[in-house]
Parts: C-alpha cells; sequence; structure tokens
C-alpha cells in the first residue's frame, strides 16, 4: 500500500513517540487504502510487538448511519506476519461506560467476520460514523459488540486481516488479535492493566481468527491472562470449505478466500496465473473490491471449474494448492486457554464434520474444550441465538469458576433453552438502544443464562 513520500515522511516522525489524533466531527472517513493513519510509521519494525505506533479517537456509528454515544479510540500498532516479519494493523477499542468494580476490567477481543479483501469490510473503517460499507458484516455485529459492552467489559476489535486483507492466512490472524490486546493495555489512557482476563468471540470468519489467536497464544503471547476462546463455526477446514461452497448460492465466498491468498502465496499466484481464464482473472481482481454481502450476491452459484482451463479436480489435486489447503488447516496446536466451541449440525456453509474433527484434535492434545453442536439452528441464526450462552461462559471464565468437566458436548439446541429467549430479550433491548443512538448502559445479557 503506497500512500506517497508525504504521507511517509509525515508517519516517519512519529515513531517511539505515539501520536493521538483528536476527534473530528461529521467528517466522512477516508477508506484505510487513502487515509494515512494507516501508514506505518518508518523504522516501526524494530519495535516490540504490540507497541502503539498511533493513536486517534472516533466516532462509531451503527451502520455508519446512527451515531453512537460513546467514542472508541483506534490503534495502529506494530504485529507480525504469517513469516514472522514486521507488519502492522489496526484494532478499534471500546471501554464502556460502566466497568465492573471486582477487579481489573476484562477485555474481550472480538473478531468480526470480515471475510473480504476490500478495506470497507475492515472493522476500523466499517464501524465509523459515514463509513459507506454496505454488506460489510461488521456493521450487523457492532450488536453485539454492544452486548459484550454491557456486560461491562472492554472491547478490542481487531482489522485481524492486516492492512491488506489476506482473508484465510494461517497464523497471522491470531498474531493480529494478540498483538491488538498487549496494544489495549499498553495505551495508557485506556487504563486497562496488562494483568486484566482477556477472553476472545468470533464467529465464522471471526471465529478462525479467534482460533488461530487461541492456537498460537501459549507460544506467541504467553504473558497474556487469557482465561477463555470462544469459537463460533470456525471454519476448520477451508480447503474442504472451497470444494463445498464453490458452485453454491455461497460461492462467493471461496473466491475471496483465493483471490486474497494470491497476495501471500507464490505458488498458488502461479498456478491461477498459468491455468486461470482472462474472464478468471478479472473475476478475482473485481471481487479485492467487494463488501462480503456484494461478492456474495455477484456470484451466487458461480463454478471456478468454468473459469479454468483444465478441469478443476485436477488444478486442486496439484502440489501447490494442496500445500496452501494444508497450511490453512487449524490444528497445529492445541490451545492452552479453555474454548467454547459453537457449531450447527445444519450449518450449510461450514460443515459441523470439520468442526468435529477439529473438537478431537483439540481435545486429544489436552485442551479444554466446551461443545456446543446445536441440532436446530443454521449457520446465520446460531450466532445471535448463542449470545447468551457465549456470554455466560466468558463470565464464568473472567470469575475464575472451575468448568465443569474436560470436555462437554451437546446437542441440546438453542431454540429450546428458556434462558436463550429472556437473554435474547435484553439482546432486543441493547440493539433498540444503539439503533436509536442512545446510551448503552450496563444491562448483562449474562445474567439470564443461568
Amino acid at each position: 500500500m503506497d500512500m506517497g513520500n508525504a504521507a511517509r515522511s509525515s508517519a516517519a516522525a512519529w515513531i517511539g513517540q505515539p501520536h493521538h489524533e483528536p476527534l473530528r466531527r461529521k467528517v466522512r472517513p477516508a477508506v484505510p487504502a487513502k487515509d494515512p493513519f494507516y501508514v506505518p510509521p518508518a523504522g516501526f519494525e524494530h519495535a516490540r510487538p504490540g507497541t502503539v505506533l498511533r493513536s486517534r479517537d472516533v466516532e462509531l456509528a451503527f451502520l455508519g448511519l446512527i451515531p453512537q454515544t460513546f467514542t472508541a479510540t483506534q490503534l495502529l500498532y506494530r504485529t507480525t506476519d504469517l513469516n514472522g516479519e514486521p507488519q502492522t494493523t489496526v484494532t478499534t477499542v471500546v471501554v464502556p461506560i460502566e466497568r465492573t468494580t471486582d477487579g481489573p476490567t476484562p477485555i474481550v477481543s472480538y473478531q468480526c467476520a470480515i471475510d473480504a479483501v476490500a478495506g470497507r469490510c475492515f472493522p476500523s473503517y466499517a464501524l465509523r460514523r459515514g463509513a459507506r460499507a454496505l454488506g460489510a458484516l461488521a456493521q450487523f455485529e457492532f450488536l453485539l459488540i454492544a452486548a459484550a459492552l454491557a456486560e461491562g467489559w472492554a472491547v478490542s476489535v481487531p482489522d485481524h486481516e492486516g492492512t491488506a486483507g489476506i482473508w484465510g492466512a494461517p497464523y497471522e490472524p491470531g498474531y493480529h488479535v494478540l498483538d491488538g490486546i498487549r496494544a489495549a493495555t499498553n495505551h495508557r489512557p485506556l487504563d486497562l492493566p496488562a494483568g486484566s482476563p482477556v477472553g476472545l468471540w468470533g464467529y465464522s470468519g471471526g471465529g478462525l481468527a479467534s482460533a488461530w489467536a487461541a492456537e498460537v497464544q501459549g507460544d506467541y503471547a504467553p504473558e497474556l491472562n487469557m482465561v477463555g476462546a470462544v469459537l463460533g463455526s470456525p471454519v476448520g477446514d477451508l480447503g474442504h470449505t472451497f470444494r463445498r461452497l464453490n458452485g453454491s448460492i455461497y460461492a462467493g465466498l471461496p473466491a475471496l478466500v483465493v483471490a486474497a491468498l494470491t497476495h501471500i502465496y507464490p505458488d498458488l499466484d502461479r498456478v491461477i496465473n498459468d491455468h486461470a481464464t482472462e474472464e478468471g482473472k478479472a473475476m478475482l481482481a473485481r471481487i479485492e473490491k467487494m463488501t462480503t454481502a456484494h461478492a456474495l450476491l455477484s456470484l451466487v452459484g458461480r463454478d471456478m471449474a468454468t473459469l479454468i482451463d483444465r478441469p478443476l479436480e485436477e488444478i486442486l489435486l496439484t502440489d501447490e494448492v494442496q500445500n496452501v489447503f494444508d497450511s490453512i488447516k487449524l490444528g497445529t496446536n492445541a490451545p492452552k486457554t479453555p474454548v467454547l466451541i459453537v457449531q450447527a449440525v445444519h450449518d450449510r456453509i461450514i460443515s459441523v464434520e470439520d468442526i468435529d474433527d477439529l473438537t478431537e484434535t483439540y481435545t486429544n492434545g489436552g485442551a479444554s474444550v466446551t461443545y456446543h453442536r446445536d441440532m436446530f439452528s443454521e449457520h446465520m441464526l446460531l450466532h445471535p441465538m448463542s449470545a447468551p450462552m457465549t456470554l455466560r461462559w466468558l463470565r464464568d471464565r473472567f470469575a475464575g469458576r472451575p468448568l465443569r468437566a474436560h470436555i462437554a458436548r451437546t446437542k441440546w439446541p438453542t431454540l429450546l433453552n428458556p434462558s436463550t429467549y429472556r437473554g435474547m430479550l435484553t439482546l432486543g433491548l441493547i440493539t433498540a438502544r444503539v439503533v436509536t443512538g442512545r446510551r448503552v448502559d450496563r444491562h448483562p445479557l449474562s445474567r439470564f443464562d443461568q
């Protein structure tokens, strides 16, 4: 990403002394590719992971239109890429108006389902007032971010795909998440001590990023007081997911992954250049500029086999593609922190068999796993319906309550749990406040899920 020499020269002066930009009201935000805030200062690579390089206060708004009563702090920080090289990304941190009073404020790192390459889908842009991000999933997930705030918890919402939007990359989403937490605790104005209890939460693409963070945390950021991770439908095997979704109504999702991964896997890029038709290459270039919903609508039913000059299965079985599929599969390490895995049995996007296998891999590796295998829900419905259970589970981890078993697996659906509906009533009240722009007070959803 080249912002020009002037922007880089200006940024260079800020290394070593994080800059705090004033809040600017009623100004439409620039997309990340045109916003100098995202340009790393010269010499950033010498900073420690989690170092705050720049900060600013921003206004948030539901769907970019309905301003909220609280401000957020955005942090540009030093992190690490797939190959261990220095990189930067941004997290958006919101501290609750009413904090918990029984110890340090818990921190939840909420990973949005970015599922796109375009910067308009990054939470740091999509959540801001005035953002033009129609079709970015982060704008809708703001309601669940608000629910975490209502618990009295601070929330870090990282751009876990990095500034280039590398959707599907292994390992580095975890580094970005963990360094975002480090940055939040390093930024003194937020008043979040380094020993604050930390939980992870994400669903679908956000669940994938959360899973990578849980897998690498023990080696990469062992000093963090990580107490639990909620992995909602975490895309356990992207290779299997590609085969299942290609040619379906969700064909835009695997196409987005291919478009992103060509930027970090030279052999995959060569395969695409050698065998994709001109129409196929144009589609991949075009899809990088689309929001998630736009890509899904544009590629409904599209079969990648029609965009290459050889049979698709032949391409998928090449060493180059198989190496990519193997490297982006979860399960390389068993998480050191307890995990709650949430998965719908009748999920048409993420195969329940893949998540069964991931759960078994984690358990065999010694992880403490609670597996909610929901019989009635499907992919989109389960995320909000499982929110009361998720928040209760995180509340218990923050309180230091023991887990009831090393592993638990259930098929009892959230749709048949009365506490779900009591919790959904509170979520509805929180949603009403967000939609009307009123203050989100402390009103824990988790209290209804006993």
